[in-house]
């Protein structure tokens, strides 16, 4: 009986549906564990390589690093609406992918600060379009197999643990800092060929360029949302600047920051992992209140200056914080915004949240380093997670008035 109902569905093809799944499920599980392997052995480690090896002084290398979100600012809409006209997004994926990598070769080739600033700006031009071009093809392929995206986006937080720590120690080791530089090439190399492999899911109507930005700016949730997205989520971005400040405040070593950067990111792996559960039972926006009042309690703490030991032991809260918004966020707008301009809106969310928000959390956040110290600086986060908190009970209130939530304008 059974190798009758495998041959019927063997000759419907189904069987082979279901190994395409898989496949599929793996390829992106594979890319976000190599891209975000290229970021984190990079990022947490490029202000160090510019300030030993290359000689900066503090304003330049601040310069440098503030780049990046500056240009997802401007670019990461733009990919966004590229992604939809185009209606192949992996393709997309995989060539801006291998250009960041190649491009981030280019602090190897150069000393004067002029052409290391115009490295990070053509660098951040690429780089920015990886992370909300592959959240949208994830998100809407999960969606549409019912599958849980926090399963696969654990991925990235795994990628990106292991490559902060291993990078710090080949850093040290005879290799020498320049690792960073190559460890990042090679890893959106391979996330680059796997993106060739990444189910596309071209929109059912194409949308005309740039009409899916105005349609967005029409509707009144996605925008409170963007706002919820900047005033929580951005302070957690900032929070990677400060943090090692903040540890070494408190009596860290640098292999003390490393370990309390391991541990934070990958404090997010089974709350990503449990986060398509949580949603079901709780809702998207509850969800988002959890992950700001973790957010705003983490801030709060390090305000009273806790022991160094206490500070490893919470910094597990980054995964109830991020690893619950992270999903809910995506999963909230794929819902609000029609299909054909998925892309649009995810990119725009990333560039408020990885953009506008962690330059100004960043910012702000060293102004207030220079004239009052770094515990007043999570005193500020605390304030602007609250605001997104306020914003995120308004928004459910809004979601619960009769007719709300199919209204797409100002009423």
């Amino acid at each position: 009986m059974y190798m009758i109902i495998l041959k019927k569905m063997t000759a419907w093809g189904i069987l082979d549906l279901e190994k395409q799944k898989q496949a599929n499920i793996l390829s992106l599980k594979i890319f976000y564990l190599f891209s975000f392997f290229a970021v984190g052995s990079l990022t947490p480690l490029l202000s160090v390589y510019l300030a030993n090896e290359a000689g900066l002084n503090g304003i330049e290398i601040g310069t440098i690093m503030s780049v990046g979100p500056i240009v997802m600012i401007v670019f990461q809409p733009i990919w966004g609406i590229v992604c939809d006209w185009s209606g192949k997004p992996a393709k997309i994926l995989a060539m801006t992918s291998l250009l960041a990598g190649l491009f981030g070769l280019g602090y190897l080739l150069f000393e004067p600060y002029l052409l290391l600033v115009s490295v990070a700006v053509v660098l951040a031009i690429f780089q920015s379009a990886i992370i909300p071009v592959s959240d949208s093809i994830t998100l809407q392929y999960t969606t549409r197999i019912k599958s849980n995206y926090g399963k696969i986006r654990l991925f990235g937080s795994l990628g990106f643990g292991v490559a902060v720590f291993a990078m710090g120690k080949l850093s040290e080791s005879f290799i020498g800092p320049s690792v960073i530089f190559y460890a990042f090439f090679i890893g959106l190399l391979i996330a680059a060929l796997l993106a060739l492999r990444l189910p596309e899911e071209p929109p059912q109507v194409k949308a005309k360029l740039f009409s899916g930005m105005k349609e967005l700016v029409t509707m009144k949730r996605f925008l409170i949302f963007l706002a919820v997205t900047f005033l929580i989520f951005g302070p957690n971005l900032a929070n990677n600047v400060y943090y090692g400040l903040f540890v070494e405040a408190r009596g860290g070593t640098y292999t003390g920051i490393g370990i309390a950067f391991l541990l934070a990111v990958l404090s997010e792996i089974p709350f990503m992992r449990m986060a398509g559960s949580w949603i079901n039972k709780l809702g998207l926006l509850p969800i988002t209140l959890l992950a700001g009042i973790a957010s705003l309690v983490r801030w709060l703490f390090y305000f009273t200056e806790p022991s160094l030991a206490i500070v490893y032991v919470t910094s597990m809260i980054q995964g109830f914080s991020l690893g619950l918004f992270i999903p809910a966020a995506l999963q909230y707008i794929r819902e609000v915004v029609p299909p054909h301009i998925t892309v649009t809106a995810v990119t725009l969310y990333s560039a408020i949240g990885n953009g506008l928000g962690n330059w100004f959390s960043t910012f702000s956040g060293g102004i207030i380093l220079d004239k009052s110290g770094i515990y007043m600086v999570y005193l500020f986060y605390s304030l602007l997670t609250l605001m997104g908190m306020l914003l995120t009970v308004w928004l459910m209130r809004l979601e619960k008035v009769p007719g709300r939530m199919k209204t797409s304008f100002w009423k």
